[in-house]
């Protein structure tokens, strides 16, 4: 074996892993982000960095062709995963490194563009296809957390903006993870137009869509192009699509898709505790505490990875897993505390994104929302802090046996005894939070509403019967 070889196997023992979740799979994702976690293998924000592509869910039909984008924008040797099961992603993973080292060492031996494995092994689809030149090593972590005012300068930890928005003249698969004529040819969640075929687009070039000229705010005539983002992006919301209309940096207007959702026995994960109380069946509130500070840790790491806070984030999401693992709550809730409070009292972070997504209780009311954004009535730091002051309310019950009563219907982001699903509202309310933003700051608006479109399929819940 020349040294060649062996710094490419090296290299391939710690793949840098891009993941992609499907509504309904959220159990798996956290099972993912926890094995990497334990692993150390590097998560890159953009598919020309990664070496291994992991689908966690079922993919349909339509979601062939924009996943196949996807891996024809990593480089080569690219491999492609689906985890379909729990308890699989640990073998999944070995299978994929061993994979990507022989074609690593044997680059010949690898197929055509579009050759897949047919086997199935327990829930694990493994498949390849290489991708384009290997000119990018595997992004690490910054430990960087010095901020600019609403995100201005885009180091301000944007992952879309990093991998992506730099140059709107240049859409490629990995820029944007949807940006494919082939996915909105499959009509995700019911889209209108797809890129470069809208009504108000002035035509395409090679498949890319031309600007058109509009009056910004300041009444200026500038290009307006329309872009979708997701459902792929690094730290954003599962299945999401957003159909943004920008102008330079700023977002013109705003259509929400999403990915279909799977409608079945199958609760949503972090619904599930309230679900099945309303059920009958018997859940304790020590359960529900944990879902709850669980959901919000997961979401709060979300906000804070979007906001450049690469360390804080991660903390959250390693005490997110441990709630969920089970572990008793003297084993971490001293850096539960410790990492809650570091976040709430951080004064940079307040001035960095003070004032973004403003939404008043009564606008917030008049929507439907409930739950975690009704009570911060304010911005995206206020949403952010509610989070926090739920999770140290909710740490004192983390080990409560007494049942969880019957008629509590409120889960992480509110009530599922209403006329829609929490998730929906959050998503009514985007387009005017989001309108009038600076691409960077709707990035965070987003993060600190994180809707759940595994909610979308849920029916509300009513009648529930006392057991």
């Amino acid at each position: 074996m020349d040294l060649r070889s062996l710094l490419r196997r090296t290299a391939m023992n710690r793949p840098a892993v891009l993941a992609v979740t499907l509504p309904g799979a959220t159990e798996l994702r956290l099972e993912l982000e926890a094995e990497l976690r334990r692993r150390g293998w590097p998560l890159p924000s953009a598919p020309a960095a990664a070496d291994l592509l992991v689908v966690c869910g079922v993919p349909s039909p339509q979601d062939a062709q924009w996943l196949d984008a996807i891996e024809r924008s990593m480089p080569e040797p690219a491999v492609r995963i689906v985890v379909e099961q729990s308890g699989q992603v640990a073998h999944a993973l070995d299978t994929a490194r061993r994979d990507l080292i022989a074609r690593a060492l044997n680059p010949r031996e690898a197929g055509e563009p579009g050759d897949h494995a047919d086997g199935v092994h327990e829930g694990l689809h493994d498949e390849h296809s290489p991708g384009a030149h290997h000119d990018s090593s595997p992004s690490g972590t910054s430990d960087d957390q010095g901020h600019s005012r609403h995100g201005m300068d885009h180091n301000h930890g944007d992952q879309a903006a990093r991998s992506g928005h730099e140059d709107h003249g240049h859409h490629e698969p990995a820029d944007h993870a949807a940006h494919t004529d082939q996915m909105d040819h499959q009509g995700h969640g019911g889209a209108v137009g797809h890129m470069g075929h809208d009504t108000h687009a002035m035509g395409e070039v090679a498949g890319l869509p031309m600007a058109e000229r509009a009056d910004d705010r300041d009444e200026l005539r500038l290009d307006q192009l329309h872009v979708p983002f997701g459902p792929a992006l690094t730290d954003w919301p599962t299945g999401l699509i957003l159909r943004l209309t920008l102008q330079g940096d700023v977002v013109q207007g705003v259509e929400v898709d999403h990915l279909s959702v799977p409608s079945g026995h199958r609760l949503p994960f972090w619904d599930e505790p309230w679900l099945r109380a309303a059920r009958g069946e018997g859940v304790t509130r020590g359960s529900a505490a944990r879902r709850r500070c669980a959901a919000h840790l997961d979401s709060a790491g979300r906000f804070l990875a979007v906001a450049g806070w690469d360390d804080a984030a991660a903390r959250c999401r390693r005490l997110r897993d441990e709630l969920l693992s089970g572990a008793p709550s003297e084993a971490f809730g001293g850096e539960l505390r410790r990492t809650v409070r570091r976040v709430g009292k951080s004064r940079s972070l307040r001035w960095s994104i003070a004032g973004l997504g403003a939404l008043p209780v009564d606008r917030a009311r008049a929507a439907g929302v409930t739950g975690p954004a009704l009570a911060a009535d304010g911005d995206a730091y206020d949403r952010l802090l509610t989070w926090l002051t739920e999770i140290e309310r909710g740490r004192e019950a983390l080990d409560d046996t007494r049942s969880l009563t019957w008629d509590d219907r409120t889960g992480p982001r509110g009530r599922l005894d209403g006329p829609q699903p929490p998730s929906q509202a959050l998503l009514d309310v985007l387009p005017e939070l989001l309108t009038g933003a600076e691409f960077a700051c709707a990035r965070i608006i987003l993060a600190s509403l994180d809707p759940d479109i595994e909610e979308l399929a849920l029916a509300p819940v009513s009648g529930a019967t006392h057991v």
